[in-house]
């Protein structure tokens, strides 16, 4: 590691831990040289996944995007923020743990239904309204139906 005051390449490490909720660590290094210490980062370099939309577009992966479209379904529904937010970390890492470099904005659509069906099914039905874009009530009640169908099973 180079060192931020002399230059010099070497430095030993004084003390490691632990920093943002063990995403990273955190270490003291001295320098070999001037005897200087600094404070450096170490990371998970994580390959971004982009999203292909479907006027074959493509953007970055947005968490805060997912949570976004979420808390709209759930709006006025006794569903926990937390309980989205862990619900957008958990589709975030299917979609790290994939493999998949790139993905299509209806897998995430798909991912994000199939856990606020369980979840609650009116946000699910909300959610499916905007992404499926319902045309008519028509639509909107087979969508219903398919979902009384699953509960009465």
């Amino acid at each position: 590691m180079k060192c931020p005051y002399c230059g010099y390449r070497e430095s030993k490490v004084v003390d490691s831990r632990p920093a943002e909720e063990n995403s990273s660590i955190r270490r003291r290094r001295e320098c070999l040289s001037c005897f200087r210490r600094f404070t450096t980062y170490e990371t998970v370099e994580s390959v971004p996944i982009m999203v292909i939309k479907k006027d074959g577009s493509r953007q970055s992966f947005d968490r805060a995007k997912v949570l976004r479209g979420m808390i709209r379904a759930c709006e006025k529904r006794p569903v926990a923020l937390a309980t989205l937010e862990k619900i957008a970390a958990e589709i975030e890492q299917d979609l790290q743990n994939s493999m998949e470099r790139e993905v299509s904005s209806e897998a995430v659509g798909e991912r994000v239904m199939d856990r606020l069906r369980s979840v609650d099914q009116v946000a699910y039905v909300r959610f499916a309204s905007v992404y499926r874009q319902f045309k008519d009530i028509d639509t909107f009640m087979a969508e219903l139906n398919k979902l009384l169908a699953e509960s009465a099973l």
